[in-house]
C-alpha cells in the first residue's frame, strides 16, 4: 500500500461549515517554520514514543485528529504500511503540505479537512485514533464534545493514543508552557466521555515545551 508514486488523497470540504480554528504555530504565516522547528525540537522522538504505545497492525483503521503537515500520520504510516491511516485538520495549507510529503515519499493516506468537534466519519469506523498536541488547540468549553466525537467514531473495543502537555518535571517543576497550555485534566475528560481503561503510560520532560505526557484509552 506504500508504493513508489503514492496516492495520498486530499478532501477540503467541512462538515458543518467553516469555524475559526488555532493554527499549530499559532500564527498562519509561521506555517513554513513548523516543520523546521519541530525537527529540531526532536518530537519526532515523541512521536516514536506514541507509535510504540499504539503497536499498529496490517489492516487497521488510524485516524490523527490534527495531522497538521502530516509528521505523525506519515510515521504511522511508514511504521504500518499495510493500515489505513487518514489525517483530519482543520487547517488546508498545512494540509497541502502534508499531501504534498506523503506523494513525495510514496505513502497512500487520506487527508480531511474538518474539526474535531463534528468528524466527518461514520460511528464505529476507526481502529485506532491518534492525537499529537492537539487537544490544548481545542478551547475548554469544546473538548468534552471532541472527546465525544472520538469515542463515536472507534469500534468497540478500539484505542485511543493521546500525547499533550501536561505534568510536571523530576523535581516537581513546572515550564512556563506547560504551566499556559497544559491539559492536565484528560483522563477526566476521557473518563467522563465513556472511555474504559484510561491510563497515563508515562510523562516525560522536553527542554522547550516542558512535561508532556502519554494516555492510552479503549473505546
Amino acid at each position: 500500500m506504500g508504493g513508489t508514486t503514492g496516492s495520498a488523497r486530499l478532501r477540503t470540504a467541512v462538515t458543518g461549515g467553516e469555524r475559526d480554528f488555532l493554527p499549530g504555530m499559532r500564527q498562519a504565516w509561521l506555517l513554513p517554520l513548523y516543520d523546521p522547528i519541530t525537527r529540531l525540537a526532536g518530537v519526532g522522538r515523541v512521536h516514536r514514543r506514541l507509535l510504540d504505545q499504539a503497536a499498529l497492525r496490517p489492516g487497521q483503521r488510524v485516524l490523527e485528529i490534527g495531522c497538521g503537515t502530516g509528521n505523525l500520520l506519515l510515521a504511522a504510516k511508514r511504521a504500518q504500511p499495510e493500515a489505513v491511516v487518514v489525517g483530519l485538520d482543520p487547517d488546508l495549507a498545512a494540509l497541502a503540505r502534508a499531501h504534498r510529503k506523503a506523494r513525495r515519499r510514496g505513502l497512500t493516506v487520506q487527508l480531511d479537512r474538518g474539526h474535531a468537534e463534528e468528524l466527518p466519519y461514520a460511528d464505529d469506523g476507526m481502529d485506532v485514533v491518534l492525537s499529537s498536541f492537539m487537544l490544548h488547540h481545542v478551547p475548554a468549553d469544546q473538548r468534552d464534545a471532541a472527546v465525544r466525537e472520538v469515542l463515536r467514531v472507534l469500534r468497540p473495543g478500539g484505542a485511543l493514543h493521546l500525547v499533550d502537555v501536561g505534568g510536571s518535571d523530576d523535581r516537581g517543576h513546572r515550564h512556563r508552557f506547560t504551566r499556559e497550555h497544559a491539559v492536565e485534566d484528560a483522563p477526566e475528560l476521557l473518563a467522563r466521555a465513556g472511555f474504559r481503561d484510561v491510563a497515563a503510560t508515562g510523562t516525560h520532560v522536553h527542554r522547550l515545551f516542558g512535561a508532556y505526557t502519554l494516555y492510552r484509552a479503549t473505546g
